[in-house]
């Protein structure tokens, strides 16, 4: 008869524990719950329930990866410099920002963050906060005038991207610039005049999907190689104040404005074309993410629900991802 062990060149493990060093299509005997074990790879993406943020609200700004990630500013009814890390489980309260933002971008990881542009006193800011997982500094201001908020941003705190805004007096715009780390510099403009724009991925390798313009939501992509803009696939739903996570060629987008601030939908990218999947269980706009997340992994926090400003945190999973099965036999 033939055997897993000679049909694949290995044998099923007789283990106390489950193996943390575990390969996709992996076996093993788990002897204390008495358990046969495969290691399998999710056919769908998912979402699971993270912990609560501390204080609900909506357009803030996020950085990170799913178990580091930072939640800066927002609104609980006002503009706030509340900032809150995640470790992958709970939310802690952070030292706060200098000053109070909301509609605001963000960029970076969780311990190197950029709190870049936002809104308070009834005007956009210029201001630039940088985070070193304790304190923040200021950092050099953007460059555009007038100062606008509901700014997009990605990439790193010494290398990162701010596209389109709106100002107080109700333009939008297409500014563009990019940062090394000591100066913002102007770049080509976004091909969009628009606000409340998503936008993931790296300072030459960057992607900035959906936005509210005049009139409308807006479906469309556009990617950035260093040098130009490129049109990409649009979304299947034009949204605004939406979340989204990946790289320029892999990208999940989630939540935003599609006529009221409360869609679940989300959308999956291949570097050509935008494919609906698996829904948020909280529809909200104005909401963040852990925007350095690959795609197969992030976390969405916070937003308005149409409502009430929400507090919480989903975590997606996508497929081909590993997950341990039990097998059962019936």
């Amino acid at each position: 008869m033939t055997t897993y062990y000679g049909l694949y060149g290995q044998k099923v493990q007789y283990l106390a524990s489950d193996p943390t060093d575990v390969q996709i299509g992996q076996v093993w005997y788990n002897s204390t719950s008495a358990t046969l074990k495969v290691r399998a790879a999710t056919t769908t993406g998912a979402w699971a329930s993270g912990g609560s943020l501390s204080t609900a609200r909506g357009f803030l700004a996020g950085a990170g990866t799913v178990t580091a990630a930072l939640a800066m500013g927002g609104q609980p009814s006002a503009p706030t410099s509340l900032v809150e890390s995640y470790n992958g489980t709970s939310w802690t309260s952070a030292t706060g920002m200098p000053a109070a933002r909301s509609s605001l971008a963000g960029a970076g990881t969780q311990t190197a963050a950029l709190a870049i542009g936002g809104f308070t006193g009834g005007t956009g800011q210029n201001s630039v906060f940088a985070y070193n997982g304790s304190s923040w500094t200021s950092a050099p201001s953007l460059t555009r005038s007038p100062a606008q908020y509901g700014i997009a941003g990605t990439g790193l705190q010494t290398a990162a991207l701010a596209v389109a805004g709106f100002d107080s007096g109700g333009s939008y715009f297409t500014s563009a610039e990019s940062y090394n780390g000591s100066s913002w510099t102007a770049i080509t403009a976004y091909p969009i005049a628009m606000r409340a724009a998503a936008g993931c991925g790296t300072q030459t390798a960057a992607l900035f999907f959906g936005g509210q313009a005049n009139p409308g939501n807006v479906n469309s992509t556009n990617s950035w190689n260093g040098s130009a803009w490129t049109a990409g696939g649009n979304m299947n739903t034009g949204r605004g104040y939406l979340a989204g996570f990946g790289t320029q060629t892999a990208a999940i987008t989630a939540g935003g404005n599609a006529g009221s601030y409360n869609t679940t939908n989300v959308e999956s990218y291949n570097g050509t074309s935008w494919t609906a999947t698996t829904t948020l269980s909280t529809g909200r706009g104005g909401l963040a993410s852990s925007i350095t997340s690959p795609q197969s992994s992030g976390v969405v926090f916070a937003g308005y629900t149409g409502t009430a400003q929400s507090a919480a945190t989903e975590a997606w999973t996508g497929p081909g991802t590993g997950v341990t099965k039990t097998v059962t036999v019936s």
